[in-house]
């Protein structure tokens, strides 16, 4: 290791949903911590990934979407997402520049929400113009611009999450951005989520993927039994709760084919990152309001009484 000293410290990646902040966090820590998919607020809970550069040791806290609360549920993962930005170092507010651009309204609200929030807290963020493969450049500085009046911003970067593009100059700068401190973690440390909640979120990624337009998004899924075999491998039992009995048929799909795809999607991940032989086993149960289980929401991490 380089002589000097070292940094260390948070940034949190605040955004609307389906800005890519899930993917920009992946990006950053070069593996995959955090859940992608199409479907919006899919990250309901902070995820912590562990980004290295040089002598410094950058947490990324991947934050639920900002966005206009109507649940419980919802209110926590807002909360959630705003408690990761005031306890930061440095604030990162990524933006669909594509969505953005488009004037869509979804997003034009969850932006101005965002830096609402941003001004109540008197935070200033990095500006993160993201999917600037699908805008121009003369469009991308108009939005920038137009960003910055709002006075909220430090500075701006303009990338693709998804390809990577600009990428590092961003890294770079979340390096110098955190304090001198001893790191937090070991080296070779990418996150913090627990074995058994990572699969469970994988299993849930699985589910969106396959199902994403029928899938009512109150579903979750838990790891029920995790069980190291003497054979090296491991046998996890995980549950698929969803609100109805009418939403039980979604889940296992025609003979089952919906279950075992997922099953087999997840299993195959999960071996992958375990670096071990997985036999997974999904149940799918009815649980009336999940979504305001006390319990549930400590799991998770977030505030049940928001």
């Amino acid at each position: 290791m380089a002589d000097g000293p070292t940094r260390a410290g948070f940034a949190a990646i605040i955004g609307a949903p389906n800005a890519g902040k899930s993917t920009l966090v992946n990006a950053l820590v070069g593996r995959k911590v955090s859940i992608v998919t199409s479907k919006v607020q899919t990250t309901r809970f902070q995820v912590r990934g562990v980004m290295m550069r040089g002598l410094s040791q950058v947490v990324l806290v991947d934050t639920p979407g900002v966005f206009a609360p109507r649940r419980r549920l919802d209110r926590a993962m807002v909360a959630a997402a705003w408690d990761g930005a005031t306890e930061a170092d440095v604030i990162v507010h990524v933006v669909d520049a594509a969505a953005q651009l488009k004037q869509a309204t979804r997003t034009i609200e969850d932006v101005e929400r965002v830096i609402e929030g941003l001004k109540t807290h008197k935070r200033q963020a990095v500006l993160v113009l993201n999917k600037i493969d699908l805008v121009k450049r003369e469009e991308l500085l108009s939005i920038s611009q137009e960003l910055f009046k709002t006075g909220v911003y430090s500075e701006v970067f303009m990338i693709s999450a998804s390809s990577g593009d600009h990428i590092e100059d961003l890294a770079e700068r979340l390096a110098q951005a955190v304090p001198e401190s001893p790191w937090l973690y070991p080296e070779d440390q990418i996150a913090d989520l627990p074995e058994r909640l990572l699969a469970a979120e994988i299993t849930r990624e699985k589910l969106y993927l396959r199902v994403h337009e029928e899938l009512p998004y109150a579903l979750t899924v838990e790891t029920e039994a995790w069980k190291a075999m003497k054979d090296g491998s491991v046998r996890i039992e995980q549950t698929i709760y969803v609100e109805r009995e009418g939403h039980k048929p979604i889940i296992l799909g025609k003979g089952g084919r919906t279950v075992k795809w997922v099953g087999e999607a997840a299993r195959k991940e999960l071996e992958a990152e375990l670096g071990r032989r997985v036999n997974l086993f999904l149940f799918v149960k009815v649980r009336p309001n999940w979504g305001e289980d006390r319990a549930r929401y400590s799991a998770l991490g977030l505030d049940f009484d928001v």
